[in-house]
């Protein structure tokens, strides 16, 4: 088992009574070794430029979100891997908070020196099947002044809840409706997998 059964329990608290947790070394140094060595070594073809709004209406809007992103699939051993530790989560978070939550999806996004994304929400309030999202960062030896945070802010505000420096091996999970949140220019190249948990089996 990648995941402590305590680590789930502490996740769970935290959102039920915050809405939000960090957490870092989320994943066994070997296996976050693999995913960075794997995305790494991926062709830059494979990453497509990630679009904004609605899955019936998805545009490209360079001046809103610049990243790169490449969905991850069952069929490669190291992001099945991911995938399967995700799903457990996905088990023990309904376990602990009856979300009703039945899908998880995830993609690779790159952010080249220079990409951003503007502030935003990922589910608007009953009109997505989104309940939590999941970010885990996939750089090492990432110098604070490098630019590339994640910053959160409070429900309905502009006050700043909390500032994510994207470290190798942390992991943020979020209250998909609740929070405002956007990614600060990055000054090199930066890796992440941007996951959500669904309530049903649709993705967005």
């Amino acid at each position: 088992m990648a995941i402590k059964d305590s680590l789930y329990t502490s996740i769970a608290s935290s959102l039920a009574k915050d809405g939000y947790i960090v957490l870092t070394n989320f994943l066994p140094s070997q296996i976050m070794q693999q995913l960075y060595d794997h995305v790494i070594a991926l062709p830059n073809e494979s990453f497509h430029q990630a679009r904004v709004g609605s899955k019936n209406n998805l545009q490209l809007n360079n001046k809103v979100r610049n990243d790169k992103s490449l969905w991850l699939c069952k069929k490669h051993p190291i992001e099945k891997n991911y995938l399967a530790i995700m799903e457990e989560c996905r088990i023990q978070l309904n376990k602990r908070l009856f979300l009703g939550i039945q899908h998880f999806e995830a993609h690779f996004s790159y952010y080249k020196t220079g990409s951003f994304y503007q502030r935003h929400i990922d589910s608007f309030q009953g009109q997505s099947h989104r309940i939590v999202s999941s970010v885990f960062y996939l750089n090492p030896d990432w110098s604070d002044d490098n630019g590339g945070e994640l910053i959160l802010y409070e429900p309905d505000s502009d006050n700043i809840l909390c500032t994510i420096r994207p470290h190798f091996g942390t992991m943020v999970l979020f209250l998909s409706e609740e929070f405002p949140h956007e990614v600060l220019p990055t000054k090199y190249d930066r890796y992440s997998i941007a996951g959500w948990f669904h309530t049903d089996n649709i993705t967005d």
